[in-house]
């Protein structure tokens, strides 16, 4: 999964040549998500992730992240309604940043705050100013300090991910979901905590976890798998929507 998954056209924010742009309807559609089936979480969203979302692990390039299913099928998203509604309590950071992003620029990794050029309400008419002359407007500056907060939770969970390889917690999984009308498919090619290699891990290692509040992460991502079955509801539902 790219990071930069739903964004057309990604540029870095700058007060040259968007000093006259202007930002508006920020989080009130949600079709730019429509067709994504999953995106990456951080460690500190678990606790209210799992009460909607399946959480897994899957490899994006070189590294394993957990994500939070949207839907089971490719280009399915079943938390955005027909008319770009999110149809959930809990929004992922992920999704919920959109349009901006921190992406890194050139060859010297240094990140830069970007928005997708392709997002409709990023114009010159409506909405408010990102820039006031020289300095950042109040709704620029608060998303950059959101986006440098997500960027540090995420730092945070790859440290996680990684503890969790160190002590060979993560575990192919395949489940086979059995749909209302009878239809079978599989999820493959993801992973999942291994809860009998927790209970065996050494009591200093299970300590650490304990100390640094991962262990309740944990314990999330195992509860959020019984979601599987809201996921079958919710093809149901909207199967049966489409036919009435």
């Amino acid at each position: 999964m790219a990071n930069l998954l739903f964004y057309k056209n990604p540029v870095p924010l700058n007060k040259n040549d968007h000093k006259d742009k202007k930002i508006s309807s920020i989080g009130q559609n949600f079709m730019f998500a429509g067709q994504t089936n999953s995106v990456i979480l951080a460690g500190v969203e678990f606790g209210e992730a799992a009460k909607e979302y399946p959480i897994v692990f899957t490899q994006a390039g070189d590294k394993i992240v957990p994500v939070a299913l949207l839907g089971l099928r490719n280009e399915e998203n079943l938390f955005v309604d027909d008319k770009g509604g999110w149809d959930g309590r809990y929004i992922p950071s992920f999704v919920r940043r959109y349009p901006f992003v921190l992406a890194e620029t050139g060859e010297t990794g240094q990140q830069a705050v970007c928005i997708d050029d392709a997002f409709e309400g990023f114009n010159d008419d409506e909405g408010e100013p990102l820039f006031a002359g020289e300095e950042t407007t109040p709704i620029l500056q608060q998303t950059m300090n959101f986006l440098e907060e997500d960027q540090k939770q995420y730092r945070r969970t790859e440290a996680f991910v990684q503890r969790l390889r160190d002590n060979d917690l993560l575990i192919s999984f395949n489940a086979k979901v059995d749909m209302v009308d009878g239809q079978e498919f599989g999820l493959t090619g993801l992973l999942a905590i291994d809860e009998k290699k927790l209970l065996q891990m050494p009591d200093d290692n299970a300590l650490r976890l304990f100390r640094s509040g991962e262990l309740s992460w944990i314990y999330c991502q195992l509860m959020s798998m019984g979601n599987l079955g809201k996921m079958v509801d919710r093809i149901a539902a909207r199967v049966g929507a489409l036919a009435e």
